[in-house]
């Protein structure tokens, strides 16, 4: 498998990040930032964040650092003051009012730092009747509609895994939110609040859907429509070993192409003849089904028919396009898709694998100037507190050299974390 090389720091160097802490969307939120060159800052609770992954596995740490900071002790919340005030960009990813009652809110820190950028991840919004309910991913594209479009009629919903509430109507949302209030923060010196909620993000992920809705162009229910599987040329298909090949020739050449390749040029009907689509789907079906799928992907091999074979994870790494382009890459032991998207000149990297709770802190200390990290009664990371003994960081000395890697820093904890809850009560 191909390596991703792409040197340097990313577009977004010398932007600072602090995240609280959490799980899910903005986790990844923090790691897309950190893939771009900002430094980003992870602030630990005690005792983890609740996610049961080994942290040493959790890549949506990586390209962080991790401070341990106990918001419920006397001096937690100045230490995580101290880092806003400081700091370009806040991530926090609480209930509604759980962070103004443990002192780090946006007043709060705006008093310290007005020019901060202070992003709020929630699934259902900062209002709103559900706005103190708990939930997770599939309960928020559940009310959007977009749950409701995926899977066969007559069948229950399939559930995306978290990829299209979570971290597209999420994360990636309260990325561009962010990113676009710094650009205000930095042109006017004012910052803000990014209010980031999953069903905003959701929803807003299908307006295209609701235009064609409107238009009389798709029908509000499943698999009847281009591109919801309801169309015999736009969906997936079984072939003789129990596989599947994705079949998207939705134009005209397209559409030629794989009816011809597939075998059936001579009696598939006009594309646009919806009456006949039951008729077709069955015949597609059934040729499918007389090859296995690496047969039918070398049948379909180099053709514009767009079709592919329906890879799994542990197998879309080795795909000749991915590992030419360098899609995936190998960092400390872990295979793990690479930062994207690409630039020309500020290329990205996986400069550091997953931050384990307070390992850095002597660092974070050092490069943001906060000393008073190393004497939180909350650090309770060994590593922390030999930092603070041998550097003696905490009477005023410099560490002897932050630039030499700890060779400890990535060692697998020795304890497990608690089982999956979110952090947000």
């Amino acid at each position: 498998m191909a390596v991703a090389k792409t040197p340097g720091h990313g577009p977004l160097t010398g932007v600072r990040v602090v995240e609280l802490a959490g799980i899910g969307p903005g986790p990844f939120a923090a790691m897309l930032l950190g893939d771009l060159g900002a430094d980003v800052v992870r602030v630990d609770r005690p005792g983890g964040a609740g996610l049961a992954v080994n942290p040493l596995y959790d890549v949506t740490n990586r390209n962080k650092r991790s401070v341990i900071v106990d918001l419920k002790s006397p001096d937690g919340p100045d230490a995580v003051l101290d880092l806003a005030e400081r700091a370009d960009i806040l991530i926090e990813g609480y209930r509604p009012g759980v962070a103004e009652r443990l002192g780090v809110g946006p007043e709060t820190c705006h008093a310290r730092n007005p020019r901060l950028v202070y992003g709020r991840m929630t699934g259902w919004g900062q209002q709103g009747p559900l706005a103190q309910r708990a939930g997770h991913d599939i309960a928020y594209i559940a009310l959007t509609g977009t749950l409701g479009m995926t899977g066969a009629p007559g069948t229950p919903p399939v559930a995306p895994a978290n990829l299209l509430g979570d971290y597209a109507g999420g994360s990636l949302y309260l990325v561009v939110g962010v990113l676009a209030a710094l650009h205000h923060a930095r042109a006017t010196g004012a910052g803000q609040v990014v209010d980031a909620a999953i069903v905003d993000g959701t929803a807003h992920l299908s307006a295209m859907i609701h235009g064609m809705l409107a238009a009389g162009g798709w029908q509000d229910r499943r698999a009847a429509n281009l591109l919801d599987g309801g169309c015999p040329f736009y969906g997936t298909y079984e072939t003789a070993d129990g596989r599947y090949m994705a079949v998207g020739a939705l134009e005209q050449q397209f559409y030629a192409e794989f009816v011809d390749l597939l075998g059936i040029g001579d009696r598939a009907p006009a594309r646009k003849d919806t009456a006949a689509w039951g008729e077709l789907r069955e015949t597609v079906t059934a040729r499918f089904k007389t090859r296995t799928r690496d047969e039918w992907t070398a049948v379909f091999e180099g053709s514009d028919a767009c079709v592919a074979p329906v890879l799994s994870l542990r197998e879309a790494p080795q795909h000749p396009h991915l590992a030419a382009r360098g899609t995936f890459t190998d960092f400390g032991g872990i295979t793990q898709p690479a930062p994207a998207p690409r630039f020309s000149a500020t290329h990205t990297s996986v400069r550091g694998g997953p931050a384990q709770p307070g390992a850095d802190t002597a660092d974070v200390a050092h490069d943001w100037g906060i000393s008073g990290l190393l004497k939180d009664a909350s650090c309770q990371d060994a590593s922390c507190q030999d930092a603070s003994r041998k550097d003696g960081f905490s009477t005023g000395a410099p560490p002897p050299d932050a630039s030499v890697p700890d060779p400890d820093r990535h060692r697998p904890p020795g304890r497990t974390l608690p089982p999956l809850e979110r952090p947000d009560s």
